[in-house]
């Protein structure tokens, strides 16, 4: 797999493949299935599959924070999109310069010049340039001249409806993690470093691995029964806050993880972490004997939701379809907060 930053990192030996444009956010099975037709045509020319992203994504460079949250950081993609065939992924960073050209100054100096595509297979509302003049009948136009095809992705459906980024988020947001795993192929995961923090946990019984999260809006946010994969494969129930901790004034979104029935030093080590059932949405304590307590209140809560279900030895997770049901709770959040912060993501 080679990456590629930026058209002026292009070489010779990256000329000369198939390649699609997108954000790829998720790499959900809508994108895999756009991949899978990608590398038909690769096997069939004999040249590399090339998938051509852009950081940051267009609508954060225009929306900022208002832009929608991302289902994967960019290493994550980078090596979904590894998995599942591509062998080159060029970023072009998305700035002033690349916005301003026009629909066919992309074509010639990405497309032409700087990857000599053999075969292009993009969506059919496909736009691009700062003209708004790029789109699919311009492609095939220029494609007939230079000598390269052009072809629309596959639709792919799950229970009748199209696959989408969006979808994804929703379900997320909604604290179904069963579907979601199904339009991703794979269970939704975060993962990060554990790194030292202010160790507030320790000083009341509850320690913590605590994984620093960029800082771009969330796509989950609350606190969650979860599986947490060490390094090494093993699984372990566990308690997460994704979110800001409110009660403890953090500036930066973390994901702060407590394992259950786990002793150990995770500093410095690599933790994946599977959401498996939302339990209720962040909220600010009065104090930090009040924050053990709904704290002790979130473990028992995640003990009976994994105890109720077979997770066995398998790779399976028990995935929830639907946030657990209220219970009583010491917190001092309120109905409306839950629900404005489950469609926070």
């Amino acid at each position: 797999m080679h990456v590629i930053r930026g058209l002026h990192n292009l070489t010779a030996s990256h000329r000369g493949c198939v390649a699609t444009i997108g954000n790829f956010d998720g790499v959900h099975r809508g994108h895999q299935a756009i991949l899978q037709q990608c590398r038909e045509h690769a096997a069939r020319l004999s040249v590399p599959l090339t998938v051509v992203v852009f950081e940051p994504q267009p609508r954060e460079f225009f929306a900022g924070d208002q832009a929608p949250p991302r289902l994967t950081r960019l290493r994550e993609k980078v090596r979904l999109l590894r998995d599942h065939g591509a062998e080159q992924v060029l970023c072009l960073p998305f700035n002033d310069a690349l916005r301003s050209l026009t629909g066919r100054e992309f074509i010639d100096q990405v497309l032409i010049d700087g990857l000599g595509v053999k075969h292009l297979v993009v969506g059919d509302d496909f736009r691009f340039g700062c003209d708004r003049r790029g789109d699919f009948s311009l492609l095939e136009t220029v494609g007939r001249t230079y000598g390269f095809g052009v072809e629309h992705t596959r639709t792919f459906k799950v229970d009748d409806e199209r696959v989408s980024s969006t979808r994804v988020r929703t379900l997320l947001a909604s604290g179904n993690f069963d579907v979601a795993a199904r339009l991703l192929g794979r269970p939704y995961s975060l993962h990060g470093r554990v790194v030292r923090d202010q160790q507030l946990g320790r000083t009341i019984s509850v320690p913590t691995a605590n994984l620093p999260l960029l800082p771009q809006p969330l796509t989950l946010r609350g606190v969650f029964a979860v599986m947490a994969e060490l390094a090494n494969g093993e699984r372990y129930p566990a308690v997460a806050n994704v979110g800001f901790r409110p009660t403890v004034g953090a500036k930066r979104p973390t994901l702060e993880v407590h394992l259950l029935d786990f002793s150990g030093d995770l500093y410095g080590q690599r933790l994946t972490v599977y959401p498996c059932a939302r339990l209720r949405g962040e909220a600010k304590f009065a104090d930090l004997d009040a924050l053990k307590a709904q704290i002790n209140h979130d473990q028992a809560r995640a003990r009976r939701y994994f105890a109720d279900v077979d997770t066995g030895v398998t790779p399976s997770l028990p995935l929830a379809s639907a946030p657990l049901g209220r219970e009583t709770a010491s917190s001092d959040f309120t109905s409306a907060d839950d629900a404005a912060d489950a469609n926070d993501g």
